[in-house]
């Protein structure tokens, strides 16, 4: 038998004569659940149709003169020799950790906040961050209390009017996420914001009415410097601009297929996704597959490599970006369809002995992505392949080549990993043209448009040609897991799937409203400007069909406010003794009781407004119990869900 010993990628600025391989080291991480025992070994891929519902856009427009004035911190310039030594054997670093003394505690940040009034009566402040050369930033907002109905928001000096925007009820979910998976360090508590494609980044917060600003407990102790352009212009920006100069992401090596140029994998392409992820501060570039489950749910599984995600606060930083590729043969820009989604991710399972993660992505993917389908069954060797990857993050590229065989591979240091025997989780591919680099990791081969395998590391380059690329093969980790999500059921459908529950916040009224409709969600938002959007509040059935119970709605005349029962005598005693409340009807259905996953839903009386709040998240409930003395905490009123499934 033949041992080969690879080298692995020993950073983003250190040229190596092999493709970046993961750690591989780790335990397995998995969600504990049932095993089916279907025996669906192949599933069809799918694509998301035009008409499936789509996440409301966290990028909102506003006036320039409605930004507080920010507040400044400043860093110089990063020292590309630190860069050279971080983080060996690690997937392509694209963004160093920095420190930011100015920000590292609460009481630093206090120190900086200039709050001015808003209209409704709250608090808003701003704090800009600049960092010397950098193409991007990250801010990592350390969270220790922030209300759910705060507002942030994060942009550029350069263009206030168009801001991402999240409301603090989503950061703490996330938080939540991260601490549920067992990470009670800082780490998990952190949120990270989306990359601003500059050199700086301002953070902005707004404080709903009666929030003290000494009850806002955040920090940002760093940031994330990214030090490598990951932005390409459209031929749209181009032609706005007439600017030719800006870098080509990555510059991939010459040897890559344009995978635009090709009629192979014309369609699995548009599964594929660009990842930049954060880990310890530090920003890496790997490559992603969505794929289609046995009952076509539209759940957005997404697959890539353990050595990249292995852990749930890490997944939490995930941002993705979708049809990352030419606009037309090797035109060099990007087609201006490319999109991006910021939401992070639940970790599923992770595991070393295939490298393979499985993650669900916590945002809709956007219309005409497609659901990969996939092949469970052994591969044989000669069997052709292709691949599809971002290297350096680049364009989209195409690689073509066969199975050679299987192999058994392991980590030996840091920096390499050695193959060896002709069995093994892993198959060697052979490509007989174009090639794999860091930022491919993670990245699937597809045998007759399906995903079979995903990439772990090689020696093949484009002056090594008899080098090999070893991908932890799809079969073993089905078998081992991933059924337990992708399988589905053979016999029978799946129970109905959860739908999400929207929140808004009216600050003038001070009440939430809370719906199951996408439909009214969406008339909410163009309708009501005094109702602030505030995403996903949690998870619950939309009928009856799965046996829960159901969550009646009734529209208080007098307030404006809604509320909300998962009981039937309570609803049965309203109608009765409260005719100022109209019954309007069944919201959705969740359960009376704990257990099958739920989580206890929250409820609050303000007896001033008359209005009531839930919440599903302890933290939030902590806050207000804490802060807002006006509500009389009454404890869990039903039971619903914090993931989709």
């Amino acid at each position: 038998m033949t041992k080969i010993s690879i080298k692995r990628w020993a950073g983003a600025l250190t040229a190596v004569a092999a493709l970046l391989a993961g750690c591989g080291g780790g335990e397995s991480s998995e969600v504990a659940t049932t095993a089916k025992t279907d025996t669906i070994t192949a599933v069809e891929g799918r694509m998301l149709p035009e008409t499936a519902v789509q996440d409301v856009s966290p990028v909102k427009s506003r006036s320039a003169t409605t930004a507080p004035k920010a507040a400044r911190v400043s860093l110089g310039e990063l020292s590309m020799a630190k860069v050279e030594m971080s983080a060996p054997g690690t997937p392509r670093l694209v963004g160093q950790a920095r420190d930011v003394q100015a920000t590292n505690s609460a009481a630093a940040m206090q120190s900086l906040w200039q709050w001015k009034n808003t209209a409704v009566g709250g608090k808003v402040a701003a704090i800009s961050f600049n960092a010397e050369g950098a193409y991007g930033l990250r801010l990592g907002v350390l969270v220790k209390q922030l209300p759910g109905s705060a507002t942030v928001r994060v942009y550029t000096q350069s263009a206030p009017d168009k801001v991402f925007q999240i409301s603090g009820q989503a950061i703490l979910q996330l938080i939540e996420l991260n601490q549920s998976a067992g990470d009670r360090s800082d780490a998990a508590s952190t949120w990270w914001t989306p990359d601003t494609g500059e050199g700086e980044a301002t953070l902005e917060i707004e404080l709903p009415p009666g929030v003290p600003t000494g009850a806002l407990h955040i920090s940002v102790p760093q940031l994330s410097h990214i030090f490598e352009n990951l932005s390409l212009p459209t031929e749209e920006d181009l032609a706005a601009s007439q600017r030719f100069d800006i870098k080509d992401i990555g510059d991939s090596e010459l040897c890559n297929l344009d995978s635009t140029c090709y009629s192979n994998g014309s369609s699995e392409r548009n599964a594929v996704a660009r990842m930049v992820y954060i880990k310890g501060a530090g920003a890496y570039l790997c490559t992603g597959t969505l794929l289609n489950d046995a009952n076509s749910s539209g759940t957005p599984y997404f697959l890539s490599a353990n050595h990249c995600i292995s852990e749930q606060t890490v997944a939490s930083t995930l941002q993705t970006n979708w049809f990352f590729r030419s606009s037309s043969c090797n035109s060099g820009t990007l087609q201006s369809s490319s999109t991006r989604r910021v939401g992070g991710a639940r970790l599923l399972y992770a595991s070393a002995s295939t490298d393979i993660a499985l993650l669900q992505l916590n945002d809709t993917p956007p219309a005409g992505a497609l659901f990969a389908g996939w092949d469970a069954s052994t591969i044989p060797v000669g069997t052709s392949v292709i691949g599809l990857h971002h290297p350096r993050g680049d364009l989209l590229k195409l690689s073509l080549g066969t199975v050679a065989g299987q192999s058994s591979c392991s980590t030996t240091s840091s920096t390499q990993f050695s193959c060896v025997g002709s069995t093994g989780n892993f198959y060697s591919v052979a490509f007989s043209q174009g090639t794999t680099e860091g930022g491919s990791s993670g990245s699937a081969i597809f045998r007759a448009g399906k995903v079979v395998g995903t990439l772990y590391g090689g020696s093949h380059t484009c002056s090594n040609r008899s080098g090999s690329n070893y991908y932890g093969r799809f079969d073993v980790a089905y078998n081992a897991a991933l059924k337990t999500w992708l399988a589905g059921s053979s016999t029978s459908p799946q129970p109905s799937n959860r739908t999400a529950v929207y929140r808004f916040y009216n600050a003038r009224t001070g009440a939430h409203f809370y719906t199951a409709s996408a439909a009214e969600r969406d008339f909410v938002i163009r309708t009501y400007p005094d109702f602030s959007y505030e995403n996903v509040a949690f998870y619950a059935y939309p009928d009856s069909s799965t046996g829960k119970d159901p969550v009646f709605r009734f529209y208080n005349a007098t307030s404006g406010a809604h509320f909300y029962s998962g009981s039937t005598a309570e609803r049965d005693f309203v109608i009765t003794n409260f005719p100022q409340f109209k019954y309007e009807a069944i919201s959705w259905y969740a359960q009376s009781t704990a257990g099958n996953g739920a989580s206890a839903m929250y409820r609050f009386y303000n007896a001033k407004s008359g209005a009531h709040f839930y919440t599903i998240n302890a933290a939030e409930r902590d806050f207000v119990i804490q802060t807002y003395k006006d509500f009389q905490y009454e404890g869990p009123m039903y039971y619903a869900w914090t993931t989709a499934q």
